[in-house]
């Protein structure tokens, strides 16, 4: 935008510049045309007084002193035929000169200027002046340079403020992008200076931060309703907690209390991961998915179901949370239980690119797996959109399509964490 406002003001001066100094140039010639030609005239006028009143001699001395100047020569043509000067035939011009007065005629290399003396008892004389075109044209080159180098100078000095003036324009324009940028990377405390820049930017920048401040204040609102919904399930877990401790089996008990503590504490995650703001969300994928595949190898087991594994040997960082990376997880391995017979075997797997795959060999494949809210199994249809939003939010992809094994396979790549 910088250059196109500066290419404008250029072409805009340029014309401006052109419309201006061609007509002057062309004057300027005219004026030293006009110079040249009333300087000759005036010597002629000059030597048409002794061609009137002096002898012969003294005008012949007067036309050669004339005629030193090689460049611009001089002839009187008197009536009765004689010619002093250089010039001795007559030209058409001398002969229509006698007859019908003073005049100039305009050639290829001058002009010709012709005085005729009326008034002699022979007749009529004409002095003739002829001014070389060097002559006509002396100083126009100079002058032409020096409009040419002052309409360089004001065109640079025209394009030099158009781009001061750019730069006051789209200096605001490009911090306004850069919070923008930040504001979409999830930066809400960035702001846009509001007072630089034209009246129309300031606009635009006051308008991103009262937008900036309502974003901010949604989401805050938004994490504390989630928070206060967490919350409000803790009654209910109370009083399975409660039931768990009342029952007669000491094993029962026990393992029903062990999930309403794993319960417990997904609520409490839930909710403190909604009251906090992170900068960088990151965690240990290899580690987030065996814990993950642990606990529901426990129900596998429980249904007869064969679980594959192949996790990498060391730490797997990725750019999402422990927790929406374990919802992903969860919500994979439940859609596996939820919608396959028991004995039904199953696969996850995650390898060193950050891809994690979960197939399992059921009876078929629906194509219309992965749309949000839809389901042709009863469920809500929302589990995948768990899985797709925590791959974009790491900065990767989900997709869905048929296992080997015979039944879906649904492919999570996850993004590696960059360092600031």
């Amino acid at each position: 935008m910088r250059w196109r406002l500066a290419l404008l003001v250029a072409a805009a001066m340029t014309l401006v510049l052109l419309a201006f100094l061609v007509p002057l140039a062309l004057l300027l010639r005219g004026v030293a045309a006009d110079r040249a030609v009333s300087v000759a005239m005036t010597q002629a006028q000059s030597l048409g007084i002794l061609v009137a009143t002096a002898d012969p001699q003294s005008l012949r001395l007067a036309v050669e002193q004339l005629n030193v100047d090689p460049s611009r020569p001089v002839s009187v043509y008197q009536p009765d035929g004689a010619v002093v000067g250089p010039f001795t035939d007559q030209t058409p011009a001398v002969r229509l000169a006698a007859r019908t007065g003073s005049f100039s005629v305009e050639h290829a290399a001058g002009r010709e200027v012709l005085v005729a003396v009326q008034g002699l008892p022979q007749g009529t004389a004409v002095i003739r002046v002829f001014v070389p075109l060097a002559e006509l044209r002396q100083g126009v080159t100079r002058a032409w340079l020096v409009l040419a180098l002052l309409g360089a100078g004001l065109l640079a000095v025209g394009v030099a403020v158009a781009d001061r003036l750019a730069v006051m324009v789209v200096r605001p324009i490009r911090s306004l992008a850069a919070v923008s940028d930040a504001l979409a990377g999830g930066d809400l405390d960035r702001r846009a200076p509001a007072s630089s820049g034209p009246p129309e930017v300031r606009a635009v920048a006051t308008a991103l931060n009262h937008l900036a401040a309502r974003i901010r204040h949604l989401l805050q609102s938004e994490r504390e309703r989630v928070a206060d919904l967490s919350h409000r399930m803790r009654t209910p877990m109370t009083a399975l907690r409660l039931d768990a401790e009342g029952l007669r089996d000491p094993a029962d008990a026990d393992r029903i209390l062990a999930h309403v503590a794993a319960l417990d504490r997904a609520v409490t995650t839930v909710i403190e991961d909604a009251r906090r703001e992170r900068d960088v969300p990151s965690c240990d994928a290899t580690a987030v998915v065996a814990e993950r595949v642990r606990f529901w190898t426990v129900l596998a087991e429980d249904q007869g179901r064969p679980v594959e594994t192949d996790l990498p040997a060391g730490p797997l960082p990725v750019a999402v949370s422990a927790t929406e990376l374990a919802a992903c997880v969860d919500a994979l391995l439940g859609n596996v239980f939820a919608h396959t017979e028991e004995g039904v075997a199953l696969a996850v797997t995650l390898d060193s690119r950050r891809v994690l795959t979960v197939q399992d060999a059921g009876a078929g494949f629906d194509p219309s797996a992965g749309a949000r809210g839809v389901s042709n199994a009863g469920s809500t249809g929302l589990g995948l959109d768990i899985a797709r939003r925590t791959a974009e939010t790491a900065g990767g992809t989900l997709t869905v399509d048929r296992s080997p094994l015979g039944g879906a396979r649904v492919t999570v790549t996850l993004g590696a964490l960059t360092e600031p």
